[in-house]
């Protein structure tokens, strides 16, 4: 399986809660490739200053013009097959791109499976969604909300030609494609699309948080109450930072520096059902691997801009960050009743970071301060970001 051309692996990918999906010919993974630009320019973004640079898949570029076409894209639900969905509709800029639902559903009703991620500094992902050691690039996950089968998501399969006559119909997007696209005839297809809403992604880059203002030398960015959580957080006895340190809060980063990369994912002690397993419906990693210790494991997520990404964790079960911090307080969650009853504290998979310790009820206030400092207001409110049909609405 894992020497196929990428494309013909998107059949048996799992993202954005889908355990399938499937493609026909509306993108081919090998007109991606062939097409691609060989150059790759140097960034065309401003970057925080203690950011590196991201690094774009070979063959990618990333020009302004062909990041404000993903805008539009992102954005526009004439995208979706029954034109009432948009890549946007499951990821709000005022939520760092979630959209504050334990699972949404696809553009026909379909019920998702796990929740949204935030699109937070995405360009650094070694791979993409929660759980899929495939799915290397921004460009092979968009993929699977196109053109997914098992749910539905945008839905494109079927109405490929009917799409692509919206968007050539518009009075924008012609020059919109050719701006981002200059030098091909007819730009309007759908590998185009992808690279476009790709080269979007990769400019929400989120590195303005008042803790990053405090860490640049502004001492009064931060209250005395998040000053000690980011301690408390830093701290050998929680040893948060293993799994969610760095300049991304992540160990699971990706940049032009590094040489070579080894995608991260953990078991954190969720769950625990039949001594290891998680529940059925979704067992992370091992769905890709088949290999037992993979059971229960899944990408670390940033934790930039989480205190208005809730709910939590890879199925949204965790409503609030008190809650998360009491379940790593306790080294795993204990359910205890139905299907997925058990104590994750003793799941066998589980990351031996997840130990347990103990907190005083003011420094679980202070950690929870301190989380929400990560919060980026300017990120949330980037007008480049932002929709562009807000104004017409």
């Amino acid at each position: 399986m894992r020497a196929q051309p990428w494309y013909l692996l998107v059949s048996a990918l799992v993202a954005c809660g889908s355990p399938s999906a499937s493609t026909d010919a509306a993108i081919d993974g090998a007109s991606l490739d062939a097409r691609a630009d060989a150059a790759i320019p140097t960034w065309p973004f401003p970057l925080p200053p203690t950011f590196p640079v991201p690094r774009l898949p070979p063959g990618q570029v990333l020009t302004a013009e062909l990041a404000e076409l993903g805008r539009h894209l992102f954005y526009d639900k004439r995208l979706s097959g029954n034109g009432t969905q948009a890549c946007a509709s499951c990821h709000l800029q005022a939520k760092a791109f979630s959209d504050g639902v334990v699972a949404a559903q696809g553009s026909t009703g379909d019920q998702l499976r796990r929740n949204s991620m935030a699109l937070v500094n995405v360009a650094y992902n070694p791979t993409q969604t929660w759980a899929n050691t495939h799915l290397a690039t921004l460009e092979m996950q968009a993929l699977v909300p196109l053109q997914g089968k098992s749910p539905i998501e945008i839905g494109i399969t079927g109405h490929e030609q009917e799409i692509l006559a919206r968007f050539a119909a518009d009075s924008k997007y012609p020059a919109l494609f050719a701006a981002a696209f200059p030098g091909q005839p007819e730009p309007i297809d759908f590998p185009n699309i992808v690279r476009a809403i790709s080269a979007f992604e990769r400019r929400m880059i989120s590195g303005n948080s008042r803790y990053d203002q405090y860490r640049g030398g502004n001492l009064a960015a931060l209250n005395a109450s998040e000053q000690r959580g980011a301690e408390i957080f830093n701290s050998e006895e929680l040893q948060c930072h293993h799994c969610h340190g760095g300049f991304n809060f992540t160990n699971a980063v990706d940049s032009a520096g590094i040489d070579q990369v080894t995608p991260r994912f953990f078991n954190n002690g969720l769950y625990n059902v039949n001594n290891g397993q998680y529940p059925v419906t979704d067992q992370g990693l091992w769905e890709i691997t088949f290999v037992d210790a993979d059971r229960g494991r899944f990408r670390p997520p940033t934790l930039r801009n989480i205190g208005v990404t809730a709910p939590y964790m890879h199925d949204g079960s965790m409503a609030t960050l008190e809650e998360v911090i009491a379940m790593y307080e306790r080294g795993g969650r204990l359910t205890t009743t139905g299907p997925n009853a058990g104590d994750g504290r003793d799941n066998p998979n589980k990351n031996g970071f997840v130990s347990g310790f103990d907190l005083t009820p003011q420094e679980r206030l202070d950690l929870v301060a301190f989380l929400h400092a990560l919060t980026d207001d300017e990120f949330l409110h980037n007008p480049a970001l932002a929709d562009p049909f807000a104004a017409n609405q």
